[in-house]
């Protein structure tokens, strides 16, 4: 079945309105014989006559009306449509897919979201949490546009992978325990732990860090939910290793923050799509971006 061209409808809608071929034609910047070219179509199209002539004016047929009707609405709808895209095309609107941790989206993805929020209130983020193998897959099978991850990752046909930040992973312990100003795999080991869950990046961090000491302790409990970690801490369940931004708040006076020795780092990256990046995603990038440490 042969669609019916918006262009046909727009011209038969011009001439409803006009009353009169040669003004549609003056409206629609065509030549008179592509105006009755247009409605031969549709009424070859329909099977019926849509217009007529009566004292010199051109009048919509009774099957004309309707026609016209729903022109009015599919011509109001394509126009919206072509406006909404276009809101997109200029970055004033648009959907941003993105994936991160728990632990990214606690803290640092809601500084982006308030900044984004202001200046960008068009743009919807969408967010979820994946694991760092995930977003990347879903960056490459389309389903993500901007990924949070842990560093470093392999190279990925397609993406573009690039270091955000740093920060540096402390220990959090209850804070009525007698804890050094510094903690070392040695004491920490002897402690209950509380344990980032074999599926995260942090895990294999804090794994390597107790090796390099030459211990192997078994956490009372691992989870991949940070907040519900320090309540444990808090509550005096165990100790736990933990990622901290310099911006993010006090922890619970209940817990007691300290540096590692040996140092430890957590370190982020962006990830995208090589290529083209529609606007709406370049700003969620821009503004990540801003939040970055090195």
């Amino acid at each position: 079945m042969r669609e019916i061209s918006l262009d046909r409808l727009r011209t038969l809608v011009a001439i409803a309105d006009q009353g009169s071929f040669i003004k549609a034609a003056h409206r629609l910047h065509l030549a008179p014989p592509t105006v009755s070219l247009h409605i031969a179509e549709l009424e070859e199209r329909i099977g019926a006559p849509l217009l007529s002539r009566k004292r010199g004016q051109v009048r919509p047929s009774a099957i004309g009306e309707v026609l016209v009707a729903r022109a009015r609405r599919l011509l109001g709808d394509a126009e919206q449509a072509l406006s909404d895209i276009q809101r997109q095309v200029q970055g004033l609107e648009g959907r941003v897919r993105l994936g991160a941790s728990t632990g990214v989206i606690a803290h640092l993805l809601p500084q982006a979201l308030a900044v984004l929020r202001d200046q960008h209130p068009g743009i919807d983020v969408q967010i979820s949490v994946q694991t760092s193998e995930e977003t990347l897959a879903r960056l490459v099978d389309g389903s993500l546009d901007v990924g949070v991850t842990a560093l470093p990752q392999p190279a990925v046909a397609g993406l573009v992978i690039k270091p955000w930040r740093r920060d540096p992973v402390m220990a959090f312990v209850p804070a009525d325990w007698k804890s050094p100003a510094r903690i070392t795999p040695q004491w920490l080991a002897s402690q209950p732990l509380i344990l980032n869950d074999a599926s995260t990046r942090l895990s294999g961090q804090t794994s390597e860090w107790f090796a390099a000491g030459g211990h192997h302790p078994v956490p009372r409990i691992a989870l991949n939910y940070n907040d519900a970690i320090k309540s444990l801490v808090a509550a005096g369940y165990g100790a736990t290793l933990l990622p901290h931004e310099a911006t993010a708040p006090a922890p619970d006076a209940r817990i007691a923050m300290r540096p590692l020795r040996p140092a430890l780092w957590r370190r982020l990256g962006m990830a995208h799509r090589a290529g083209y990046v529609e606007p709406s995603t370049q700003h969620v990038l821009d503004v990540l971006w801003g939040l970055r440490l090195r």
